[in-house]
């Protein structure tokens, strides 16, 4: 390779090599005769001579500067239009060829289209004017080049005058795919948006987005800029910097702009990625003051220069970095290398650029030997000096294969070969050899139409008239201390995707993310971007997700909101979480506790049930009501504790519509009977007439109970029917989600409630007026008691009940629950059962007539008592009672007798003593 970094300043040294314009033939660097002439636009110079900044005559510069792979170019034509020649495509039809040099310079190629334009066989190369060109036969049928989208942008609008079809193996300019603008423009390599959206895609999936952008201000480079600018902005990538240089060398400011864009790129310490869209010339002078500035970056090389061996052997060019480039897909170039090695045995009459060619190597093989050997690689050494006498024969051949860019040498060859084939069409039924056979519009339709193989895969053009062939991406690489330029992977501009041919290849192309070029530091999952004063969107800070937001990826712009309200995530979270579903489970030892108090009550209730099942016809249980009442009662208790279960375990809505209407129904059908009870005893021991009277017109005990009991079942049936309990999710705690049962309406909860306890109360009046009942039977003391308990417990469940959340608000229900219920059954019942199991000698019926009649003998001494009380209180004169009853009429006193032990005293009478003890037998029978 040291040989070719030898050579090329050799073959741009301007001498009188370049050939002067004295007449239209000096115009054709090469031609060769044929039935069907193709011309050739390529800048095999690249630049003017002598440059008129201003110029003052009409007159065409002579060119400077060879350049080696745009001469290739040209002989990759030739050896395509030899090889169509010499195959059987084009039976009895020779194809001919000139091509012109445009030094890269559109007034210069201006002259030569215009003699592309000119009319067949005319002598002195006339452009007819013509209001229609159908039937115009110009000098050649169709056009190869030109070598830059500038330069084929004139062109193509001088060759659509008469739709001379222009096929380019070079330039992609994105705009020359408009057919309304460049309606005869076709070419053989994508456009330039699939490029620069490949260099998008490069550099997004290394993870880069801060880079800066240099190129040519001309045409191609101002469209590939606007192009990429707008796969960059879709791929979230900031261009920190652009930099236009001149399209010309001879630019007086171009050394300047040289500097500017080296100072910038030193300036931008951040970014480490350039995108350089600039022609092969610019790229050198760009890179030989990079490397004087020790710029050390990563290049992102356009099709232009992706594959320039000229540049990838500038002395020290591994002080750069690293160049990754896209270039056009190659295919089976050697047929063209055999070419290559015979091509000493070509003529030169007719091709001034080989003529050239051979004159500037004789130049520079002139050279001393050790100057020689200096620029010469290890490779080539052997060879040279075992072939000695033939040295310029092995240089020669060697250095132009060397030189090869395959992308541009087949690109140029499926030029030809489209054309080649569309001529074919045309002269299936025409005479080609007669050049007026047919026109070049008609050549345009069917090229059009063409397909060609490629390596056994058919491509045509598209409706834009592009080849949209793959790209292969290149990376340059030392090897033997030699920069070579390898193919790292191939990319599918229609798929939009990398092609690795193996592992070592793909992670080749994964060690460039270790390079950082972002304006900011990437901001990690749990994070997202917060814009700064800054322009660029790259140009950020990192803050946390909140609270229930997350971020999965790198860069994020926004956080992501958990998905609904059973997921959340914590500050910073990179997921969301499923929130935990909380309820009172039966394995929690709170729930286990609470439904051990439930069975324990069962226990109890079953306990009481055998006491009072063996002691049927003692008089403590038949004063009980009677074993109904007392099973009716005691089986309320055991739907209240088993209610209970419904509070525990995971809400379903048979549980939530089960529990309330259970318990409601169960404990109303509990205080209805002990409501009963109540009135019984009142009625027992009432020595009111008119109470008694009205107790006993009441006291209905199968009515009430049903009554009372079926005034809840419709509160529930209402409840269950318009507005049922259902399941609800309780999002009050962030972390988790309490499932819960929702009562429907808090009214009918409230009045279910209510009801209870609008009976309790009047249970409550009932048994505080029977409470002085004597000492061993005061069953409605205990009632009392018993209703107190539960007003309590509900009164503090109420404001309770209100200020708990969370999974333990059935616990609180149930707590109330086990309270009422305990205190409930302990008072009815307990006092009872001690009576029964420890106090048998009271559990008989002599004991409890004697208590009766005991009791029923105070009482009435404590009415008459209370009577001359009032009597005493109302006399003017305070005596004792036995002086007043001296002293009245003892007829018209009715308050003065004397109860004597053994009498009874019922409205002012004294009973006899045998009428009082059957009263107390009556009483203990209604009791």
């Amino acid at each position: 390779m040291a040989l070719v970094s030898f050579l090329i300043p050799c073959l741009m040294i301007s001498t009188d090599i370049a050939y002067s314009c004295q007449n239209t033939d000096d115009f054709v660097g090469t031609s060769s005769p044929g039935d069907i002439i193709i011309g050739g636009l390529f800048a095999v110079h690249n630049e003017m001579l002598h440059p008129e900044e201003h110029p003052i005559k009409p007159v065409i510069q002579s060119c400077a500067s060879f350049e080696i792979q745009v001469f290739l170019q040209t002989l990759a034509m030739i050896h395509a239009i030899e090889m169509v020649n010499n195959s059987t495509l084009l039976p009895g039809v020779t194809l001919g060829y000139e091509i012109y040099d445009t030094c890269a310079e559109v007034t210069k190629t201006m002259a030569s289209t215009l003699r592309f334009l000119s009319k067949f066989n005319s002598s002195k190369d006339v452009v007819e004017f013509k209001c229609n060109y159908s039937d115009y036969i110009p000098r050649i049928k169709a056009v190869i080049g030109a070598s830059y989208s500038e330069v084929s942008m004139a062109v193509s609008r001088l060759l659509a005058l008469q739709l001379i079809p222009q096929v380019s193996p070079a330039s992609s300019a994105e705009i020359l795919s408009d057919k309304i603008r460049f309606p005869s423009f076709l070419r053989t390599v994508p456009s330039d948006f699939y490029q620069t959206r490949a260099m998008a895609h490069l550099i997004c999936e290394s993870g880069w987005n801060w880079i800066g952008v240099i190129a040519t201000d001309d045409d191609n480079g101002r469209f590939a800029v606007e192009s990429f600018g707008v796969q960059a902005m879709a791929n979230n990538i900031c261009i920190a910097f652009k930099e236009m240089l001149p399209a010309y060398l001879s630019d007086n400011t171009f050394n300047a702009k040289v500097n500017q864009a080296i100072e910038k790129i030193v300036k931008e310490n951040k970014v480490n990625v350039i995108v350089v869209f600039m022609r092969q010339f610019h790229v050198l002078k760009l890179f030989n003051k990079a490397i004087e500035k020790n710029v050390n970056k990563i290049w992102i090389a356009s099709d232009n220069w992706s594959a320039a061996v000229k540049i990838s052997t500038i002395p020290n060019i591994k002080q750069l970095g690293t160049v990754v480039g896209f270039g056009f897909k190659s295919g089976n170039i050697s047929p063209f290398h055999d070419f290559l090695r015979t091509l000493h045995e070509k003529p030169t009459e007719n091709n001034k650029f080989l003529h050239e060619y051979i004159m500037l190597l004789s130049v520079c093989a002139h050279l001393e030997y050790h100057d020689f050997q200096m620029c010469i690689s290890s490779q080539f050494q052997e060879n040279l000096l075992q072939n000695a006498e033939n040295k310029h024969q092995i240089w020669r051949d060697d250095f132009l294969i060397a030189n090869t860019e395959p992308g541009f040498i087949h690109s140029t060859i499926l030029a030809v070969h489209a054309i080649a084939h569309a001529i074919k069409r045309q002269c299936k039924h025409r005479n080609c050899k007669d050049p007026s056979a047919f026109t070049p519009w008609e050549l345009l339709e069917e090229l059009k139409k063409v397909t060609v193989l490629d390596d056994d895969k058919e491509i045509k053009f598209d409706s834009k008239g592009d080849m949209n062939t793959n790209y292969d991406v290149f990376l340059w690489k030392e090897i033997d201390g030699h920069m070579k330029i390898t193919t790292m992977a191939e990319y599918n501009p229609e798929k939009g995707y990398f092609i690795f041919e193996d592992k070592e290849k793909e992670k080749e192309f994964l060690d460039l993310k270790n390079v950082q070029s972002t304006c900011s530091q990437h901001c990690r999952p749990g994070e997202m971007k917060k814009v700064t004063e800054s322009p660029h969107t790259c140009c950020y800070e990192c803050v946390y997700c909140p609270e229930n937001h997350y971020s999965n990826q790198t860069d994020m712009d926004n956080c992501y909101q958990c998905n609904n309200r059973t997921y959340w995530a914590p500050v910073n979270s990179a997921t969301c979480y499923r929130k935990t579903i909380h309820f009172l489970s039966w394995t929690e030892w709170f729930a286990m506790f609470l439904l051990l108090l439930s069975a324990l009550g069962i226990a109890l209730i079953l306990s009481i049930s055998v006491i009072f099942t063996k002691n049927l016809n003692t008089p403590v249980v038949k004063a009980s009501g009677g074993l109904t009442v007392c099973y009716i009662i005691l089986f309320s208790h055991f739907l209240i504790f088993l209610s209970t279960v419904f509070f525990i375990g995971e809400p379903t809505e048979l549980k939530c519509k089960t529990r309330q209407a259970v318990f409601g129904i169960s404990f109303t059908l509990c205080v209805s009977c002990i409501l009963i009870k109540s009135l019984k005893i009142l009625l027992a021991f009432s020595f009111d007439p008119k109470l008694q009277n009205f107790l006993k017109s009441i006291y209905k005990p199968i009515p009430i109970v049903v009554t009372c009991t079926g005034i809840q079942v419709i509160i529930c049936t209402f409840w269950l029917i318009f507005r049922t309990p259902t399941v609800k999710q309780n999002f009050s705690i962030p972390r988790a989600i309490i499932l819960e049962c929702n009562e429907g309406s808090i009214v009918a909860f409230g009045m279910m409630l209510g009801y209870i306890a609008a009976l309790a109360f009047i249970c409550f009046i009932f048994a505080f007026k029977g409470r002085k009942l004597p000492e061993n039977y005061n069953e409605a003391k205990f009632i009392t008691f018993g209703m107190l308990i539960y007003f309590i417990a509900w009164i503090v469940f109420i404001p309770v009940y209100a200020t708990t959340f969370g999974k333990y608000v059935p616990a609180v229900e149930i707590i109330v629950v086990l309270i009422s219920n305990y205190g409930i059954l302990c008072c009815t019942f307990l006092p009872k059962c001690y009576v029964i199991i420890y106090k048998q000698e009271t559990n008989t019926k002599s004991a409890f007539l004697k208590m009766i009649y005991t009791y029923s003998s105070k009482s009435a001494g404590s009415v008459t008592v209370s009577r001359i009380s009032l009597d005493s209180k109302s006399s003017s004169s305070r005596v004792t009672t036995s002086d007043s009853c001296k002293s009245e009429k003892t007829s018209a006193n009715r308050n003065c007798h004397f109860q004597v032990p053994g009498q009874r005293l019922i409205n002012g009478k004294v009973l006899p003593k045998s009428t009082a003890r059957t009263l107390s037998r009556k009483r203990l029978s209604s009791i």
